[in-house]
């Protein structure tokens, strides 16, 4: 049965938050709204971030990543890597109002999977992921491989820009599993380009 858990009811802006007059942050429309607004909620399990280049998509999943306890390169809240700190400040500006804690999660970042999967690699990891490395797969292969091996529902999942990884035949199979695992009380936040990924 499934419940529709928020694991994430809605982000806000910490009231003391002032931006720097010069920060990029202020020019980002989502931030923006964000800052206008003081809250955004999430009602549904599946959330699309859409918009052109430099809307603040990425940058405000990031923040709640983050602000979540998520790695900031990707992964689960207990990977432990990073090759640069290239996070914005956001994280600290915001609060996660949250309805119930998730058993799963992970944060996908197309930018900075092949971090990941080297950091899966170097714990010995694999056995969750398919078992067998997702450095031997291809881009979409290993995304994939991710999704239906390592997500096991009663989960939040970020996903920045998945799209990136996968075919349109793929994106169709994504979209199947993001299905299934809403049906398992899942919650997806998700920022994209794609209209096939939009159709949801």
């Amino acid at each position: 049965m499934c419940i529709n858990r928020k694991y994430i009811k809605k982000i806000g802006i910490k009231p003391s938050t002032l931006f720097e007059k010069d920060s990029y942050l202020l020019d980002l429309p989502m931030v923006q709204f964000l800052y206008q607004n003081n809250t955004l909620s999430f009602n549904k399990p599946v959330t699309f971030f859409v918009g052109e280049n430099g809307t603040g998509k990425s940058t405000i999943l990031e923040a709640i990543a983050v602000s979540y306890g998520f790695n900031p390169e990707g992964g689960t809240r207990n990977f432990n890597f990073h090759t640069s700190e290239t996070h914005s400040e956001l994280y600290k500006s915001i609060y996660v109002s949250k309805e119930a804690y998730p058993k799963d999660g992970f944060f996908f970042r197309a930018e900075s999977f092949y971090n990941t999967a080297s950091y899966i690699d170097e714990i010995g990891a694999s056995h969750n992921y398919g078992d067998r490395s997702l450095h031997e797969q291809s881009h979409g292969e290993s995304f994939l491989s991710l999704i239906q091996n390592r997500f096991s529902g009663n989960g939040l999942y970020l996903l920045d820009e998945p799209e990136a990884a996968l075919s349109p035949s793929k994106l169709l199979t994504l979209l199947v599993c993001i299905n299934n695992l809403v049906k398992l009380n899942s919650q997806f936040i998700i920022a994209t380009h794609s209209p096939i990924l939009m159709t949801y």
